[in-house]
């Protein structure tokens, strides 16, 4: 698949993805890329989220997360924030994020989307114990991370998964620690592939009986 440049300011922003900005807060130079993750969820279309850069994300490119004034809120006034490192670090030097290619930042974001999708479900208690979770039980982990791609897949993304984490695990220039982490937590590309070919068939299937 190509992958379009990224310079959102070169972009111009169609209407269709215009709408998508409702409630949100996202940096101009991924404005596009973000708008289009987004069109693949229209559920969050009025729920408030953050776009924000950091200098340094410990261990992660990006990370989503509940705004902390608003946990205890109910989900309908519930506030999310998706941090982005500014930099996406390699071995032996970093590259502006933005500088990635559009379809690993519609992938990227779209994963974390799919974490924001799993949070929309989840009462102020479990997200408590969400929180306790991610920090101390790598399965926990696992797990969570499982559910925000079955999210992704499900609203369309999986071309998008797939590209984004070949395009990490097969980096000559990414630190080998971090590809490691990545395959030991998060789902293969291999079986995004294959929830993406059951997801076709079972939409051929209910298209054949719709007849």
């Amino acid at each position: 698949m190509s992958t379009p440049g990224i310079n959102s300011l070169t972009h111009e922003i169609p209407p269709e993805l215009a709408r998508f900005r409702t409630n949100k807060t996202i940096p101009s130079i991924l404005e596009h890329s973000v708008l289009t993750a987004l069109s693949f969820y229209p559920e969050l279309v009025e729920t408030s989220i953050q776009f924000v850069f950091k200098q340094s994300i410990k261990s992660s490119v990006m990370q989503a997360q509940p705004v902390f004034s608003t946990i205890l809120a109910s989900r309908k006034s519930r506030a999310y924030r998706i941090n982005i490192s500014s930099t996406f670090k390699l071995t032996h030097t970093a590259i502006p994020i933005h500088q990635l290619p559009e379809a690993i930042m519609i992938g990227w974001i779209g994963h974390e989307l799919g974490h924001i999708m799993d949070y929309e479900s989840r009462t102020n208690l479990d997200m408590v114990g969400f929180g306790l979770g991610y920090v101390f039980s790598a399965d926990y982990v696992k797990k969570v991370e499982r559910i925000a791609d079955a999210h992704a897949v499900r609203h369309g993304l999986g071309k998008y998964l797939i590209e984004t984490k070949r395009f990490i695990l097969d980096h000559a220039e990414l630190p080998q620690s971090y590809k490691d982490k990545i395959a030991r937590l998060y789902v293969s590309p291999e079986e995004i592939t294959e929830q993406v070919k059951r997801l076709e068939e079972e939409k051929l299937d209910w298209q054949r009986k719709a007849l």
